[in-house]
Parts: C-alpha cells; structure tokens; sequence
C-alpha cells in the first residue's frame, strides 16, 4: 500500500503549495487548483476535451509510427554494414543537432496550417533519435554472439533474425521510450503554430481568448497526465518474458 501511495505524495505536495501559493496572492491571475478542475470539466462538457486530445494522439501516432518504420530498419543496417555508417552519419549528425521546431516555417510553406505540418515536425523529431539508437544498438552487440551464431552454421539473414533482432531490442525500447517523450513535446509545440486543434492550441487559444489561464493550466494538466501514461505504456514493454533479460543488471 505504501508503496502504491508513495507516487501520490509529490503530486499531493504540489497541489497543497500551488493553493498556498494562490491564496497568499488574491490578485494573481494563476488559477487554483480547483479552477483548473472546473475548466477541465468546463472543455470535456462542450465537447472540446476529447477533440483536442484526440487531435493531438493522431498526430503524435502518424509521426512517431511512420519514423518508427523508417527510421529502425535504416538504422539497423547502417550498424550491420560499418562502410554506410560512415556514409551516412555525418550527414546525420549535422541534421541531428537542428530542432524540430526550427523547420516549422519551412513545414508551413510546404503543408500549411494542417495536420500534416504538425506529423512532418513530429516524424523529423523521432527519425534521427531512432536511426541513432538502432545503430548503437547494433555496435553494441558482443562479437561473441555474432560468432557463436556463425560458428553453429547459421546464414546471414538467420543471423540477423535469431541474434541481431533480439540483442537490439532492449536498447531499442529504450529509445523508443525516449524518442515518444520527444514526440509529444513537439506535438504540443507545432499545433501552437502549425494547426488550429490540439492540446497545444487549446494552451494559446486560451490564453488570447480573455486570458481564460484557467484553460490554459487545465491544457497543461492534460498534456502532463497524457504524457505520464504513454510512458507506463511504453514501459510495459520492457516487462515482456522476450525483453526481461536486458533489463536484468
């Protein structure tokens, strides 16, 4: 029980100094907790709440799963064949170091104000962080793994299915884990700009209509708790009978 309660404590703490905090100045504009409550309640009854949650998963789910699909099977053969890798990494790490948000006018010039600017500024932000986490996770398997492979007869495309695919996988899910986190930050982000729905546009739309701050916290609220959960999901990854073992030290 303890155990289970003990997450709660912070959150709990958080809340008692932000009312503190609130009613020790009357004429701040930061609402309270409970103001922040309503305005959830307020959005989720006009119907506004599911819309822009919904809004903001589409998107984050087209970017993150087409980088993924992309991005892995790339980076793993650049870590397979050293001679690509030293093709391609410097053009890789030139572009790496560049913020997604950076390419937000460019996006625009080239989507519009839609939702394929925002899936293009996610897919940029999770292609680079997965191409460089399957490459390191290839350059990390141990010689001796690909040799006993070898050595017991196995072909290279059986070599790259019953060694390769399963010695990646834990550092993958890692990254994955990592790069979703990325994602969602720049969801939020790109539909201030980019689009006109969204948790992100909820945030500025808020704020330019009457200074509802009351919405405004509630929108971050959101993305918080939203963001919380795609990470326990991400999580239960790593609990899988298959991917235990690299999470075992």
């Amino acid at each position: 029980m303890k155990a289970r309660l003990l997450p709660f404590t912070s959150v709990a703490l958080l809340i008692v100094v932000w009312q503190i905090a609130v009613s020790a100045s009357p004429g701040s504009l930061i609402p309270g907790p409970w103001a922040v409550v309503m305005g959830i309640v307020e959005l989720a009854v006009k119907g506004l709440l599911f819309k822009y949650v919904v809004a903001s998963l589409f998107r984050v789910t087209w970017g993150y799963v087409s980088a993924a699909l992309l991005a892995i099977p790339f980076g793993l053969l650049l870590g397979w064949y050293h001679r690509g890798e030293m093709s391609f990494n410097p053009l890789i790490q030139i572009f790496r170091p560049i913020s997604p948000l950076a390419w937000i006018p460019i996006s625009i010039l080239w989507f519009g104000v839609s939702d394929m600017a925002a899936v293009y500024l996610i897919f940029l932000a999770s292609f680079l962080p997965m191409t460089v986490t399957a490459m390191n996770a290839v350059r990390n398997i141990a010689p001796v793994h690909l040799n006993a492979g070898r050595n017991f007869g196995l072909s290279e495309l059986q070599v790259i299915r019953r060694v390769l695919y399963p010695a990646v996988m834990p550092q993958l899910i890692v990254g994955l884990r990592i790069t979703l986190g990325i994602a969602w930050l720049v969801v939020v982000a790109a539909e201030m700009i980019a689009v006109n729905s969204g948790l992100g546009f909820l945030i500025i739309d808020a704020r330019n209509a009457g200074n509802r701050y009351d919405l405004v916290i509630a929108g971050m609220a959101m993305i918080g708790l939203i963001g919380l959960m795609l990470d326990i999901a991400m999580r239960k990854l790593e609990t899988l009978r298959s991917l235990r073992w690299g999470y075992g030290g």
